[in-house]
């Protein structure tokens, strides 16, 4: 254990933080606590501690909370994920009690910025900090720069293989914008002194704290089965190997944690378990628990309600919250013997029990394909074994082929060092900094990268990352690169983001989805809208975000009939998400392709989101238009005729398709309507009266076109204008004028009212045909046109 002589083993919580005392479920801190807690309490240095799973790092986060609190500042939580961020807020109303503010801020919720800048303690995932930051000079989130201390739990989550880098490149930014105080907390580790370099934590602020400090001993192996050709009998197999490993301790009225891949497995795991423990004739003791059994009939989910009475339980983030509740309360008293979960469950709830078995080391990722679990992963749910004051000893096993068997004993045998991700994604990563103006000259961008866990980790591990040297060639690469994509421009040492640049930070862009989404939108080059629907589905399809999405036979049976040859040129995997993103506009998407299609449709909708930003900046709001269409139907499931009815609010798919049955397709004809022609298409009164309010608020234009005559002798020249009317709120707009096609005037605006003028000339033509349009660019609603025609008299 490295760091300075802490206190006596078991020092009350009173005599150390007086003021605090009703904030911790304690009366005294244990022994890794006691060392740890003058560094985190008399100082004000950064400090990293890396202690075993359930030896009690959360009251170290408090204690640092605690400390900065005392002093008039502000804390910040990041936690590994947003299941977590809402726990710390049930937990942490001790710290309410006594009058301190605790908000959490999620993608789910709607940020109030009053209450942010309120808040004594905020919490958060990394990658709303990251968001959070990014924001930083906005009014609404300038509150991220008032930060005193940053508490990092879990931060070996820096290896994690899609959110290591978030993490690493908020945490730097953080100390850029406002230099908080760091206190970062992980299980064990093998390079913690490569962290805490990387966060100038001192020796003496530094701890590892070995399986000595374990509250339970841990006795882990790697088990393996009888491998098949059957996936699916495999799952079976592993089971039942599962169920050989747990059934002792379970016999001895002890508790097992089986981990599977996903939360259909949890409940398929569940009932096959259930059956095979009653014809083992193992005994469960919460089977003849008549109040138990009670209590088990108010559970929402009806499967979880016959399984918990037999003893068996099954836990994954698609339950409800007062269900989770339920299972985890009768886990820990004892009434769930045997209990499913995702690995989610091994990051968040502390849920110890004696026996754990991870019988899944693979799992299918809707973006990735079959990919290997995280070795972190791996390693947090294993120190899950154990249940202290309850078990002499924690037991812990891998079940995989025997293929891998080796690599797993290696992993337990040696851990993992920790390693930096944000190679992988460099130079995304350095332009959103370009595009904050966190770096804006070339002696910046070295300066930031020697920020980087990426630079620390380097100068202790050489042979597995460049030396400093190379690593400054390649960031001076990487931001050549921006320049030659037009993300960055660059006069003499000065840097500074280009609009694509800002874009693509602003959407969390790979580089090569934004130069297709910027060439999509410039390939018209005549000011003339040139996309359809097919060029934006694709567009989205072939992002790189997706290269990696995977098709199994069955999908691309099924995707080939839906698309009827198009995209053939695409890899089937991003045929497999032109598909889901097709059949998604109609809400026909087939049984084969469901299994990811809410994954795949959550980030087209992104994407779709990104590309029509991209259309208003360097398109036109027609395009911008389209793709503001198109995203609705893929949100709403609903077909083109009544995707215009989603625009008002309190009008979703199944208003929607019941108003367009009735032929009503847009707020203009909801208006015309009026209650009663609501009520008779099927609304209540009530919901009629609303929703008619809700569309009054939307563009209702009235079009006046003076002074273009009907007919102009050839050679003459006339001079007319035409006025576009809003009588609802006002919108941003497009309106174009072309005459024969070829666009004459064009104009964005936030339309309230507006003239154009409208040249009349007399030329070679037999006629002129003057359209008008008014596109709305962040509304699902069809352009509106109108037109005028000029004959030409010889």
């Amino acid at each position: 254990m490295a760091g300075r002589t802490g206190y006596e083993t078991g020092i009350a919580v009173e005599d150390v933080l007086p003021a605090f005392a009703d904030a911790f479920p304690f009366e005294s801190f244990n022994r890794m606590q006691s060392a740890a807690l003058p560094a985190l309490v008399e100082r004000d240095d950064n400090v990293v501690v890396s202690a075993p799973t359930a030896s009690g790092k959360t009251a170290l986060a408090e204690a640092a909370i605690c400390r900065t609190l005392a002093a008039g500042g502000t804390a910040l939580f990041l936690a590994p994920l947003r299941a977590l961020t809402n726990e710390k807020e049930d937990e942490w109303d001790r710290f309410e009690s006594l009058g301190y503010s605790v908000y959490v801020v999620t993608g789910e919720r709607e940020l109030t910025p009053s209450r942010a800048e309120r808040a004594d303690i905020l919490v958060m995932t990394p990658e709303k900090a990251d968001s959070a930051t990014r924001k930083h000079d906005s009014p609404r989130y300038s509150f991220m720069t008032d930060v005193d201390c940053c508490v990092i739990d879990e931060v070996h989550l820096l290896d994690s293989d899609r959110r290591g880098a978030v993490l690493e490149v908020t945490v730097s930014r953080l100390r850029r914008l406002c230099a908080p105080r760091i206190v970062a907390l992980s299980a064990t580790m093998q390079n913690v002194d490569d962290v805490a370099g990387w966060l100038d934590a001192p020796g003496d602020c530094t701890f590892e704290f070995g399986d000595g400090y374990r509250p339970v001993p841990l006795s882990a192996t790697v088990e393996t089965y009888a491998h098949g050709e059957n996936a699916f009998a495999d799952k079976y197999r592993r089971l039942y190997r599962a169920l050989d490993l747990a059934q002792p301790h379970i016999d001895d009225g002890g508790q097992a944690l089986v981990f599977v891949a996903s939360r259909q497995d949890t409940v398929r795991a569940a009932e096959k378990a259930r059956d095979e423990l009653a014809e083992r004739d193992v005994e469960i003791s919460s089977r003849g628990d008549y109040e138990y059994h009670t209590d088990a009939s108010e559970l929402g989910n009806d499967t979880l309600r016959q399984s918990v009475v037999d003893g068996v339980g099954f836990h994954h983030a698609g339950l409800s919250k007062a269900d989770k509740d339920r299972v985890e309360a009768w886990f820990k008293a004892g009434k769930i013997q045997l209990l499913f979960s995702t690995s989610t469950l091994a990051w968040g709830v502390n849920l110890p029990a004696r026996c754990v078995v991870i019988r899944d080391t693979k799992l299918h990722d809707p973006l990735e394909g079959e990919v290997d679990m995280s070795p972190l992963d791996i390693l947090q749910m294993l120190g899950r074994a154990g249940r202290p004051g309850y078990d002499d000893a924690g037991y812990a096993h891998v079940v995989c082929d025997g293929a891998d068997a080796e690599k797993y004993r290696r992993l337990l045998r040696d851990g993992k060092p920790i390693e930096s991700r944000l190679a992988e994604e460099l130079d995304s990563h350095l332009n959103a900094e370009i595009a904050l103006g966190v770096v804006d000259d070339i002696e910046d961008v070295m300066g930031w990268l020697e920020t980087t866990f990426y630079y620390a980790r380097a100068q202790s591990a050489p042979d597995r990352y460049d030396d400093s040297a190379s690593l400054r060639d390649r960031v001076s690469a990487t931001l050549q690169r921006l320049v030659d994509g037009g993300f960055v421009d660059q006069s003499g040492l000065e840097i500074e983001p280009t609009a694509l640049g800002r874009l693509a930070s602003q959407f969390y862009l790979r580089l090569e989805t934004a130069e297709a989404f910027h060439s999509l939108c410039v390939s018209g080059g005549d000011g003339t809208s040139s996309l359809g629907e097919t060029d934006v589905l694709r567009a989205v399809a072939d992002a790189a975000e997706f290269d990696s999405v995977s098709a199994r036979r069955d999908e691309r049976e099924a995707f080939g009939a839906v698309l009827d040859g198009d995209g053939t040129d695409l890899d089937p995997g991003n045929r497999k998400v032109l598909a889901i993103l097709k059949t998604g506009m109609s809400g026909t998407t087939p049984g084969e392709l469901k299994s990811d299609a809410w994954v795949i449709r959550r980030n087209g909708l992104r994407f779709l989101a990104a590309l029509r930003a991209f259309c208003e900046r360097f398109g036109t709001p027609s395009d911008a238009n389209l793709v503001r269409r198109v995203e609705a139907r893929v949100e709403h499931g609903v077909g083109s005729e009544a995707v215009g009815l989603v625009a008002v609010d309190g009008i979703g798919a199944g208003r929607a398709q019941k108003l367009a049955a009735e032929g009503l397709s847009d707020p203009a004809d909801i208006r015309a309507a009026g209650v009663e022609g609501l009520v008779s298409a099927g609304l209540s009164e009530g919901v009629s009266e609303r929703v008619l309010e809700q569309a009054g608020a939307l563009p209702a234009l009235s079009i006046e076109w003076r002074g273009v005559p009907e007919a102009v002798g050839a050679g003459e020249n006339a001079m007319g204008e035409v006025t576009v009317r809003n009588e609802g709120d006002g919108e941003p707009a497009g309106v174009r004028i072309t005459v024969n096609g070829i666009e004459m005037t064009a104009e964005t605006r936030y339309l309230g009212e507006t003239t154009l003028p409208v040249g009349v000339f007399g030329g070679d033509a037999e006629e002129l045909v003057y359209e008008l349009e008014v596109a709305f660019p962040e509304l699902p609603l069809r352009p509106i046109t109108d037109r005028r025609v000029v004959a030409i008299e010889a």
